[in-house]
């Protein structure tokens, strides 16, 4: 058997898909290989494999212990895409992307969720070829899609109607999520309902957090912002919704997406590399406000089009659910275990 010691933090702050990732990852590793791996988490003792969910300044003290066995280090953002979330000092934040990365450097392996990271870390001297791309993954048990009864059901219990079209977005209340133009669209379209489900997980030092904090506490009247939610409730919200829209500015490989897809809401989203790399298709992009509003003017306008993006949504969480991503997971610890 296995020993796989995970050290993370990132369940401790809410509403960060970060969060979601690992524990994700966490239950799938117990429920398909509880055989072949022994999972522990946050653990001193010796160990085969340590797999770094975060980036913790304790954590980097213990690469210097052997004990910690093959270290693989898994990458959720780089320092320029924190851009537009943290409002740090000049002197801190130069202090801490230079951690960021000799964090990363301190790692035998690195696993990436983004593709379009690889170039980014080998320009910052780390080698192609300990890295690898393993794309986040949701899990079918939690999210799936309901019968239009069960929906139904939801949206009186929320104070909505059956013919209400619900727009939903989800993630951190932050500058580079777009979250100003989602408010805008809303303003621009009043005969939609519009639910943000997402907090300040990182409080005040969060980028625009004056100008984002107003908005959420006056919102327009169609907008409705519950705060950092459950993953329970995250699930009836995306089942209740007509399209899924995330405007972000700059996204690592939100888990968000993922969810909406295996509930087979439709989505749309500004057409980011990332996702011309991963899923384009499988959502309706747009480039501008412009594009966004005349998308949703015209979906809400065609039930048709609506039922054939959720379609392409079920389709591509086939790719990425918990069985196919199992095997891979399971092939790269192997294969890290005899680097060991």
């Amino acid at each position: 058997m296995l020993n796989i010691n995970m050290l993370s933090t990132a369940d401790k702050v809410k509403g960060q898909g970060v969060g979601s990732a690992y524990l994700e990852l966490i239950s799938m590793l117990n429920k398909h290989f509880p055989k072949e791996f022994n999972v522990e988490i946050n653990k001193h003792g010796k160990s085969e494999i340590t797999h770094y969910h975060t980036i913790n300044l304790s954590y980097y003290f213990s690469t210097f212990f052997s004990k910690r066995g093959r270290k693989i280090g898994y990458v959720h953002f780089l320092p320029e895409t924190l851009e537009g979330s943290l409002k740090l000092p000049k002197l801190v934040k130069w202090i801490f992307y230079k951690y960021v990365i000799a964090f990363y450097k301190r790692m035998d392996h690195i696993v990436v969720v983004n593709p379009t990271f690889i170039p980014k870390l080998e320009k910052y001297g780390i080698d192609k070829d300990n890295i690898t791309y393993i794309p986040n993954f949701v899990s079918k048990d939690e999210f799936y899609p309901l019968s239009n009864e069960e929906k139904s059901k939801i949206r009186k219990n929320m104070g909505f109607k059956d013919e209400d079209f619900i727009v939903l977005g989800t993630g951190q209340v932050q500058t580079r999520k777009g979250v100003l133009d989602f408010a805008k669209l809303a303003q621009a379209n009043p005969d939609v309902k519009f639910i943000w489900a997402g907090g300040f997980s990182f409080g005040k030092i969060t980028d625009g957090y004056k100008q984002l904090k107003f908005l959420v506490d006056n919102p327009p009247e169609n907008l409705y912002f519950p705060g950092i939610v459950d993953r329970d409730l995250i699930f009836k919200y995306y089942n209740i919704a007509d399209l899924f829209l995330l405007p972000s500015y700059n996204e690592l490989f939100p888990m968000s997406v993922l969810e909406a897809f295996s509930c087979g809401t439709p989505v749309m989203l500004r057409h980011l590399d990332l996702y011309k790399k991963i899923i384009e298709g499988y959502y309706v992009p747009f480039d501008n406000f412009a594009e966004m509003d005349a998308n949703l003017k015209d979906l809400k306008n065609s039930r048709n089009d609506l039922k054939n993006l959720s379609n392409r949504s079920i389709k591509a969480s086939s790719y990425y659910s918990e069985d196919h991503l199992a095997s891979i997971w399971y092939d790269f610890y192997i294969s890290q275990a005899k680097e060991g």
